[in-house]
């Protein structure tokens, strides 16, 4: 039995896509999802299932459009490609301070997208990058790191017209997802 973590797009982001947490946790536990836990209103679940990872986003999906009526993208990752996410930062301890000294809220994020984007899709995306703004990638995982804010960021913006689904969770969030999943074990 695996470990996932389900992340939802766009739930209760400014009023819009709103689903409680306890009708989410009670929808996927009626389609066999195990020890299904959610974490903060912005659509993170945990939960374990022996099913993979495409027949169980496919499921996820129906059942938020069959319960809820709304049509939202599933990113998934299992504990461990979770656990490397955060064992991944390619970023420095110096640029990780530089930005964390000089950004106006958190610094550091991943977009977790459906499929690794291609190698002409990152160089379109490296035009976008600036002192301030920067990006890494591993497999299906970009990380950027704002040494000033990621509002108003032309390179976020770039990031989401990829053309690849996505999710994107800053750093603590991140780090969150790994105890709560370890925690699962």
């Amino acid at each position: 039995m695996s470990i996932y973590i389900a992340l939802l797009r766009g739930i209760n982001v400014g009023g819009k896509n709103k689903i409680k947490m306890a009708d989410l946790r009670e929808a996927l536990t009626s389609i066999g999802l195990r020890d299904v836990q959610t974490y903060i209103q912005s659509g993170n679940i945990l939960f374990k299932s022996e099913e993979d990872e495409a027949a169980l986003r496919s499921r996820i999906e129906q059942q938020i459009e069959t319960v809820f009526g709304l049509r939202i993208k599933v990113v998934m990752r299992t504990a461990e490609e979770m656990r490397a996410i955060a064992a991944s930062c390619p970023f420095t301890e110096e640029q990780l301070a530089a930005a964390a000294a000089s950004a106006q809220g958190e610094s550091l994020y991943v977009s977790m997208m459906l499929e690794e984007p291609s190698a002409e899709q990152l160089e379109n995306l490296r035009i976008f990058e600036t002192e301030e703004e920067i990006f890494g990638s591993k497999g299906r995982d970009l990380y950027f790191l704002f040494y000033q804010t990621v509002r108003n960021s032309k390179l976020a913006v770039k990031a989401e017209k990829l053309g690849v689904h996505s999710t994107v969770r800053n750093w603590n969030t991140i780090n969150k997802l790994v105890s709560l999943s370890d925690g699962m074990q």
